[in-house]
Formats: C-alpha cells, sequence, structure tokens
C-alpha cells in the first residue's frame, strides 16, 4: 500500500513494482500528509478496504536549510506536521487496527542526534521523532508491536540534494548512503526487531567520535558546514 502526494508517481511506482513482482497486490492512495483533513481521509481509505495492518513505514519527509527568522509560518508548520505529526497519527492507526503482529519502522535521521543551527527545525523534529518511536516501543512490549527507527545520513535521492552532498567535499562522500541500502539495512533491523539503527559505518563512528566533544564546537562546526 503505497501513499505519496503524486497520483501519477504512484501509479508508475505501482506498475514498476507490478513489472518485478507480477503476483504483488497493490494499492495507492494520493495524500499530503501535512493535512489533517487528509490524513483522515486515508485512514478512512484503509477502514473501507477492511485491510489489517502488518507492517508501517513512516518515510515522508521536509527538510529546509535556512535560519530561523526566514521561515513563514507555512513552512514551520509543515515540516512540524510532516516530520513529526503525521508519524504519530499513523502510528496510532496502525496499532488500532493492527493485525496479528505490527511492525513499525519510523525514519529519522542522523541530523536529529545533535542540535543544527541554520537546519534548526528539521533535526529538532527527527529529534522528537527518535525519542517517540524508542518510547512507542516501551510502550508496545509485550503487544506484538515492534518500533524501530532509522537514521540515515544524506541519500542522493534530488538534483538539490546531489548537489547539497557534493558541496560537503569529503564530508558527505563519507556520510552518503543510497536510498537501496538504507531500505534494505532498514527492513532487516526492523525483522530483528532492533530499537535503533544508524545507517552507515561513517555516520556510527561520527556518532561515537563527536560524543565527548563541547556542544560549542559542535555547534560551530555544524553551523560552518
Amino acid at each position: 500500500m503505497l501513499t505519496g502526494r503524486n497520483m501519477e508517481k504512484l501509479s508508475a511506482l505501482k506498475a514498476e513494482l507490478q513489472a518485478v513482482y507480477p503476483m504483488l497486490e497493490c494499492h495507492y492512495y494520493a495524500v499530503n500528509l501535512a493535512e489533517e483533513g487528509e490524513r483522515k481521509a486515508l485512514m478512512d481509505w484503509i477502514l473501507s478496504g477492511k485491510y489489517t495492518l502488518f507492517l508501517l513505514a513512516n518515510v515522508a519527509g521536509v527538510d529546509i536549510q535556512k535560519g530561523v527568522e526566514a521561515y513563514t509560518q507555512e513552512k514551520v508548520s509543515l515540516q512540524c506536521r510532516v516530520n513529526l505529526e503525521a508519524a504519530v497519527d499513523l502510528c496510532r492507526f496502525a496499532i488500532q487496527h493492527r493485525g496479528e503482529a505490527l511492525e513499525i519502522v519510523n525514519v529519522s535521521s542522523v541530523s536529529g542526534i545533535y542540535p543544527m543551527p541554520y537546519f534548526a527545525i528539521y533535526s529538532a523534529t527527527k529529534s522528537a521523532l527518535t525519542s517517540f518511536s524508542i518510547s512507542l516501543r516501551e510502550e508496545m512490549k509485550g503487544q506484538n508491536v515492534s518500533v524501530t527507527v532509522v537514521l540515515p545520513g544524506a541519500m542522493p535521492t534530488r538534483a538539490d540534494i546531489r548537489k547539497q552532498i557534493e558541496g560537503q567535499g569529503l564530508w558527505g562522500k563519507l556520510a552518503v548512503m543510497s536510498p537501496e541500502v538504507v531500505a534494505k539495512q532498514s527492513l532487516k533491523a526492523v525483522h530483528k526487531n532492533k530499537r535503533k539503527l544508524i545507517v552507515g559505518f561513517w555516520n556510527r563512528l561520527m556518532r561515537i567520535g563527536t560524543c565527548l566533544l563541547p556542544t560549542s564546537w559542535r555547534l560551530a562546526f555544524i553551523a560552518n558546514r
């Protein structure tokens, strides 16, 4: 079951998947996750089809790089709603309408490990999603619901993101992971019922290597990058 904002892209993805897996039953529904009414319509559509949920993957995210004073209220709300509110909403819904067991994977980001100047809202919402996921996992113990939060680094998905990664020089090259690798490692972690996965050796090494540095050093380095 696929969701996204663009009906044509969802239809094309369904055709691509079924070309590889001819027996796959695939459904899609276009929805803007920033809109509560559209999320409700998605949930009503799922209920009307009497589907039972066994795996939920919250992958949607919005990132905007600029100083906080340059944001409009619309852009603030967009990031908060998509990165956190929608994921929480869908987790609650999936738990309420799950099958015998449910696996949840919430895609957070290594950007949420530390506060990030000029990336402050994205970093804060991803940090909140990580915290929420780990808390939810504890609440669901003994109820056949497993929750895994995945923290990938940069992924070269769009032209503007690839340009940003290239602008990071060696730092960007070391941290980058392909979407295919991240997806494969994420699902492996979910099926192993891991609490948290930081994807990529360099990202894990960076986490360990910088945790003892003074916060002021980390903030200055991130702001300069």
